[in-house]
């Protein structure tokens, strides 16, 4: 609770919950949802790929949520999209399928492609998804930073209007000693290939400072003096 209040009051627009390794149970996701409602009423991005506990947690979130995440494969995707559509949340997908991770920024885009396609046919607004080009860590696969950056620049020409585009920040810089460089760095160049929403630290004020500067050279916000003062 400590926690997530930190995370709201510093602009979190939502909170991730996820059991992580601790438990695979629906009861243990609904409990953390309640703890975090309790405190603070910003909405909730439900972190899991079960739709076993994504049906069940759903139900107590007091806003829409943001469901996170599911795959291309259509029998992870369908299921997703029909829960969205049921409780008007919005969705998270990820440029992969049941192979895995793609190397290449033309089958992310072609994982991107097949979920704006199933989210399109079932009528819900493009502003509700947010495709993840999927981060790779840099110390392992140096490569994949441009292909992301390639993939997140065409996944805006998939529909009119394009679909969000997301990452899970923290991956870019698994097990490197630079942590927080490599993360501003990175989502500076993200936010440029098109990259308009973050998993991330909202309490890390130079990563945060970083962001709202690039969107305002991207010409997303208007300047103002004071523009590292607005939420």
């Amino acid at each position: 609770q400590d926690w997530a209040r930190k995370q709201a009051e510093a602009g979190a627009h939502y909170l991730d919950v996820n059991l992580g390794a601790v438990s695979g149970k629906a009861e243990d996701m609904i409990w953390m949802i309640e703890q975090v409602q309790a405190v603070v009423d910003t909405p909730i991005s439900i972190d899991t790929n079960k739709v076993a506990i994504l049906s069940e947690a759903i139900k107590a979130c007091k806003k829409p949520p943001l469901l996170n995440s599911t795959t291309s494969s259509k029998e992870k995707l369908d299921p997703f999209v029909e829960i969205a559509a049921k409780y008007n949340a919005s969705m998270i997908g990820l440029a992969m399928d049941e192979t895995g991770s793609p190397k290449e920024a033309s089958k992310r885009v072609e994982c991107a492609g097949m979920i704006t396609a199933a989210w399109m046919e079932a009528g819900l607004p493009m502003d509700r998804l947010f495709l993840d080009p999927i981060v790779m860590p840099i110390k392992f696969m140096q490569d994949q930073a441009k292909e992301f950056m390639e993939a997140a620049r065409q996944f805006q020409m998939l529909s009119d209007p394009p679909p969000n585009i997301s990452c899970g920040l923290s991956n870019i810089a698994s097990k490197a000693t630079e942590k927080k460089l490599i993360n501003r760095t990175f989502l500076v160049m993200a936010i440029a290939a098109g990259v308009n929403a973050v998993i991330c630290d909202m309490l890390d004020v130079d990563l945060i400072n970083a962001a709202k500067t690039a969107e305002l050279l991207m010409n997303r916000e208007i300047y103002a003096d004071a523009y590292l003062q607005k939420s």
